[in-house]
């Protein structure tokens, strides 16, 4: 994706189900369940720089030893950072001896991160600081074990500041500088009137205070208060927990708009944000991965028992597309097929672009992403030529047959050349903050290969998506203009992006989007910057309303113009002034029925049409244009009061 956006976060779990020393004579080691959460991270990194944060709870500790830890950073490789410094100071303690490798139940004493209920965590901040305090695990600490609590997510709640409120209203006093907190505290009210509950009723029945806190640990449903805690949250989630006595769980959203994945077999439960690392950390075929169901609880009690409940309503799944466009390793076995299949449904206006000029065009794709869509697109071109071929050996036998000169024009020429024309410099670093400088580096993040294109020749190249533009303009476009080119087409495999996320993808704020930018642009040229004026009147008016009956006004700003004429205004806005080079340049999106063609009809599309599936994403929506017109920056779904 030439314009990057930051996603919220990758999650990993494992809930070892036997005791350490089982793990030591197995595996060779008591770190079994430690090695395999980092691999997990390791694996999905692609989720997360900003920070990480991993958490350990260990059941059957001695009283007055402690059972549950956490360590986060967000400093830079903070993902080797931390299990560096962990492994140093097990090294460090083995060398002391105060740590025997041999002996399971020492390293379970003495080691923090010796545990079985392993959770772990990579950070793409959407909203809050991005410093270590912000970094997930959140830690609700208790000198009871079943009320104190550990969370951890990719989520974000478009919802904040009703559940801000919610906390003010009970007496509590929120940080409103991320969500985290609101689940966190949510959680932990029904934790604790769960544990309370429990607590009176032993004491009624004169139950040995000794006693208690197991019956308590027995006693605790998880799935019963996550169903209650969860009754006002609205938003898109992956959300793992732990309470000090052992009992975890990980949860998903009732729109399925967040992903998670999980395995079990007789010793463990595994966790995370994608299929694929699961797989390869655990040996496992696609099959043995199963997805954690929309509006569904995993919970792993402290005993070991699994089970996978509904704490929420049925609703229409809604997963996040951009998970399988852009976000998701591309080596899943149904996202790369999905991704090629979306490169193959561009073909045919690819083909009305060039006028089915194969042999004066070079196709060509943006690194670093969009490389399997680019084969898929290659596929259908090359379907389209074979269809040719056939069709031209089909009429040449009918009249007369074959010769070596029909055989070069008809078979052998004319079938889609691609190459690698855009090189991107992973090492190059933007550091410079002022504008003119920092345009002349970004300019440079791509090169191109020389001497592939030749004069007269179109180039085609494609992209996961177009969001922002910015790249486009000010790089991407400079770049390949180099080639001179008679004309460039850029295709983007995903539909126009029209609204705000604010479930998890860092592309909140309207204004910033290249076909808004292109939509409003046409209404002042043709004379209708009126509508903009009304379309905020009746935002004004819809967000007096309660969520479930608000419209999305945003979509007004689209109505009078067809998809084709906001890419060709988008086409307009992306052509780079300062440069000799006068080609033309054409910009086609993939349409959102090809996009369900591929994806399937449940895939969430709200960022492309502003059908959004939960009541808080319309207000979102409404709000964004809000602080459009009124020249705020910043996330529309604010986290205060």
């Amino acid at each position: 994706m030439a314009d990057f956006l930051k996603h919220e976060c990758g999650i990993a779990v494992v809930r070892l189900k036997k005791p350490l020393p089982y793990y030591h004579d197995k595996y060779g080691t008591a770190l079994y369940g430690f090695n395999k959460l980092f691999l997990l991270m390791e694996k999905q990194h692609n989720r997360g720089h900003d920070g990480i944060g991993v958490g350990c709870v260990k059941l059957n500790m001695e009283l007055g030893d402690p059972y549950i830890f956490r360590e986060r950073s967000a400093s830079r490789d903070s993902l080797t950072v931390v299990f560096k410094q962990l492994m140093d100071r097990y090294y460090q303690a083995c060398k002391r001896r105060d740590i025997d490798p041999e002996d399971p139940t020492n390293v379970s004493r003495y080691f923090d991160f010796g545990g079985e209920v392993l959770m772990g965590h990579l950070r793409y901040g959407t909203s809050g600081e991005f410093e270590e305090g912000s970094c997930h695990p959140f830690l609700r600490r208790s000198n009871w074990e079943t009320r104190s609590l550990m969370v951890l997510g990719n989520f974000n709640m478009a919802n904040a500041p009703e559940l801000n409120r919610k906390l003010v209203e009970r007496g509590q006093h929120p940080v409103f500088g991320t969500d985290t907190q609101t689940v966190l505290e949510e959680i932990g009210f029904f934790l604790d009137q769960a544990h309370q509950n429990i607590y009176r009723r032993s004491k009624v029945n004169k139950v040995p205070g000794t006693e208690i806190p197991g019956l308590i640990s027995q006693r605790l449903h998880m799935p019963r208060l996550l169903r209650k805690a969860s009754k006002i949250w609205d938003g898109g989630y992956a959300i793992a927990g732990a309470v000090g006595n052992g009992d975890a769980f990980v949860m998903r959203d009732p729109n399925g708009i967040r992903p998670a994945f999980y395995f079990e077999n007789e010793d463990f439960v595994g966790f995370a944000s994608e299929r694929v690392p699961l797989m390869t950390v655990f040996e496992l075929e696609k099959e043995e991965v199963s997805e954690v169901p929309a509006g569904h609880v995993v919970s792993i009690k402290n005993t070991g028992e699994v089970t996978v409940e509904r704490f929420a309503d049925e609703k229409p799944k809604t997963p996040c597309s951009f998970e399988r466009i852009y976000f998701s390793r591309g080596n899943d076995p149904e996202i790369y097929k999905e991704r090629k299949e979306l490169g193959r449904l561009l073909a045919d206006p690819i083909l009305k672009s060039i006028d089915h000029n194969l042999s004066d065009t070079v196709f060509s794709f943006i690194p670093n992403t969009a490389d399997v869509a680019y084969h898929g697109m290659m596929g259908g071109l090359r379907e389209y030529r074979r269809n040719k071929v056939k069709e031209a050996i089909e009429e040449a036998a009918s009249n007369g047959g074959l010769n070596e000169k029909k055989i070069d024009d008809l078979i052998l020429n004319n079938w889609p050349r691609g190459e690698k024309i855009a090189h991107k410099d992973i090492k190059m670093r933007t550091f410079i903050s002022q504008e003119n400088g920092r345009k002349q580096l970004v300019s440079h993040v791509y090169d191109i290969s020389y001497g592939v294109v030749k004069p007269g020749e179109s180039l085609v190249v494609i992209d996961d998506s177009i969001v922002r533009g910015t790249t486009l303009r000010e790089s991407i476009l400079k770049i390949l203009a180099r080639t001179e080119p008679k004309k460039i087409v850029v295709v983007s495999s995903a539909p126009q992006i029209r609204y705000p996320d604010c479930y998890g993808i860092d592309m909140s704020e309207l204004g910033k989007f290249i076909a808004f930018q292109a939509a409003i642009d046409l209404l002042k040229n043709s004379a209708r910057a009126s509508l903009i004026a009304k379309v905020y009147d009746d935002c004004l008016v819809e967000l007096r309303k309660p969520y479930d009956e608000m419209r999305n006004c945003v979509r007004d700003i689209y109505k009078p113009f067809t998809a084709k004429q906001i890419s060709e205004q988008i086409a307009r806005l992306v052509y780079p002034q300062d440069i000799k080079w006068k080609g033309e340049v054409e910009v086609i999106y993939q349409s959102v029925e090809n996009l369900k063609e591929a994806l399937g009809d449940d895939c969430g599309d709200w960022y492309f049409t502003g059908n959004y599936p939960t009541p808080a994403g319309t207000a979102v929506a409404n709000r964004a244009f809000i602080q459009y017109c009124d020249g705020i920056d910043g996330r529309p779904y604010d986290l205060g009061l």
